[in-house]
């Protein structure tokens, strides 16, 4: 499924497919330069403890805190971007500011190669094992 998620193509095209690393993924659909928006994510705006009540027993989340008190449940968005795995060699990185989640380049990203950020602290505290099978893996998130 492909994404063209901007009317003038502010934000990079992108695809969402099948992951080695986990699930689904957010693969480039054209060269995207170093320091690009590649694109936002949206979702259900909901409270820190509601997040948190969610995240329990479950491996695959989409929540992202926005404040601490504030987060969005990005479960049900239809925003590519919901799809992006983690890995421990991230080619894009995750800006969470003024309420907003976006999507930025750290490198050249290739046509094809699948989009990853450092997820950081996640709800899973070291509970979940990591599957990015880049070198530097640090194991666990």
């Amino acid at each position: 499924m492909a994404f063209d998620t901007s009317p003038l193509h502010q934000y990079a095209a992108v695809r969402v497919k099948r992951s080695r690393i986990d699930g689904f993924g957010v693969f480039a659909d054209e060269p995207i330069d170093a320091g690009r928006h590649i694109g936002d994510l949206t979702g259900e705006p909901i409270t820190v403890a509601e997040a948190r009540r969610r995240a329990q027993g479950r491996q695959r989340l989409m929540l992202v805190e926005l404040s601490p008190s504030r987060a969005i449940d990005a479960s049900r968005s239809a925003d590519a971007m919901r799809f992006t795995n983690h890995s421990c060699t991230a080619n894009a990185r995750i800006e969470v500011a003024d309420g907003e989640v976006r999507f930025f380049a750290l490198r050249e990203i290739a046509i094809g190669e699948e989009i990853t950020v450092s997820y950081g602290l996640t709800h899973h505290e070291g509970r979940l094992e990591c599957r990015c099978g880049a070198d530097n893996c640090q194991g666990r998130l």
